[in-house]
Order: structure tokens, then C-alpha cells, then sequence
């Protein structure tokens, strides 16, 4: 196992999440601890383990990108300790909690579809008939090469919402921390980018770990604007 806590030290982390753990309802949870990742640096590639190289268990809070991000949050909003923390992260991050480059769950999808899930897929529910459906073969280029080589292309029914079906009446029921994916219109790929909602009376953005060159680290922007010219969007709603 490889940790960098960055500016956190064990004690100071495991009395966030224990405050945490005693906020009612897993979305007010998620904000919570979301908010102290602002301003955190973004950087691609911070997980160790490829086809040719052995998965290390990675924990590096100094660094994110936007997968890794909402991958810490996850296992935090779920644990009062650091210890749990741990345990947590093997579940979100690895199919059966093996710390092996296949087990990766590697798409935001694969959050909703292995066991244990701490997350439902709520786009169709938020769509109320708007939303569409496409079947992807994960993983495989429209070249016929893979993403991620030495994992298995599969079959996946991906369930959107346009773009240009996201109006103010599915903005309001939308919640705070929900897990947003960005859809892609990629044959290989379910989403191009993750991050989570947020919301207060007056306002509704994207809390996410931003690659954009202004900016390279975790921001807040207006979910409206920002969707606006993206194909769309997922949503997995963590379970209370």
C-alpha cells in the first residue's frame, strides 16, 4: 500500500469523517467532506497498476484527478475511522475489494452494477421519459484497439440524459451528492468525466477535480452552464 495524506495527518482525517459520520443523510455527508477537497490539486494518473505492471492500493490525498476524487469521497462518506477508510476504498475502488488491475472498476457505470453497491443509477428515474438509452461495449474503440489494455471489452446498456433535455424541473430534483457522470458519445466509453452535485437555495454546480488548464484542481462551477455543451448526463445517487 502506498498513502500520501498530503496535508491531512491520520488523526486530523479520522475526526473529519467520524464529524461526518454524524451528519444525517449520505448526500449532506458528501458535501461536507467534498468541501474540503477544494482547491486540491488535479493530476491525471495518481493510481499505480497497468497490464504490465502490478496494482498497488494507492491512497494519495495530495493529488486527484476526477475519478480518484469522488473514488476518496465515496469511501469516506461511508467510514468513521481511518481504518474503515481503508477498508471502504478496497470496496468502491475494486470489484470483490481485490486491489488487482482487472478488479479496477474503471467506469463510473461499474459503481452501479457490482456488489456491494453504495449507489443506484437514478437517471432514468430523474428523467421521467427523457432520457435515453445506448448500448456501449465498454472499453473497445470504434478502431477496434482498447482504452485499457488487458481488460475485456463487455456489453453495457447505458442509460442519459441530453443535454438538451435538462431543464430547471430535472435541475430541482437533482440532490446534493449526487454522482454526476459526464457522458460520452464514445462507443468505448460510458462517461468522459465524473464529479458531484451540489446544491443550496440559490444555486447548483459541479464540485469536480477540473484538467482544464485555467484552472487544474478541484473547483465548483455551474452545473447548467458547464452541461450545456456536454452530450449529457448519469446520475448515481449514494444510498442513506
Amino acid at each position: 500500500m502506498l498513502v500520501d495524506l498530503g496535508g491531512w495527518s491520520e488523526a486530523e482525517l479520522e475526526k473529519t469523517m467520524r464529524e461526518a459520520f454524524r451528519i444525517e443523510g449520505a448526500g449532506s455527508r458528501i458535501a461536507f467532506l467534498s468541501g474540503f477537497f477544494l482547491g486540491l490539486k488535479y493530476r491525471e494518473s495518481t493510481l499505480i497498476g497497468d497490464n504490465n505492471t502490478s496494482e498497488i492500493f494507492v491512497v494519495n490525498l495530495s493529488e486527484v484527478d476526477c475519478f480518484t476524487f469522488i473514488d476518496y469521497i465515496e469511501a469516506m462518506r461511508l467510514s468513521d475511522s481511518f481504518a474503515h477508510f481503508i477498508e471502504n476504498l478496497r470496496k468502491v475502488r475494486y470489484r470483490n475489494s481485490i486491489v488487482d488491475y482487472v478488479n479496477r472498476k474503471h467506469f463510473f457505470t461499474d459503481w452501479a452494477e457490482y456488489e456491494p453497491a453504495f449507489v443506484d443509477d437514478v437517471t432514468t428515474q430523474i428523467g421521467c421519459g427523457r432520457d435515453k438509452s445506448a448500448v456501449k461495449m465498454l472499453n473497445l474503440k470504434e478502431d477496434g484497439t482498447l482504452y485499457l489494455p488487458g481488460i475485456k471489452p463487455y456489453h453495457r446498456s447505458v442509460n442519459y440524459m441530453p443535454s438538451e433535455n435538462i431543464d430547471d424541473a430535472v435541475l430541482q430534483v437533482l440532490k446534493s451528492g449526487d454522482y454526476a457522470g459526464i457522458y460520452s458519445s464514445k462507443q468505448g466509453l460510458d462517461v468522459s468525466h465524473v464529479g458531484i452535485i451540489i446544491r443550496d437555495e440559490d444555486s447548483i454546480v459541479l464540485r469536480h477535480a477540473s484538467s482544464d488548464r485555467r484552472y487544474r484542481k478541484v473547483i465548483d462551477q455551474d452545473l447548467k452552464e458547464y452541461i450545456s455543451e456536454k452530450p449529457g448526463l448519469i446520475i448515481l445517487r449514494p444510498r442513506d
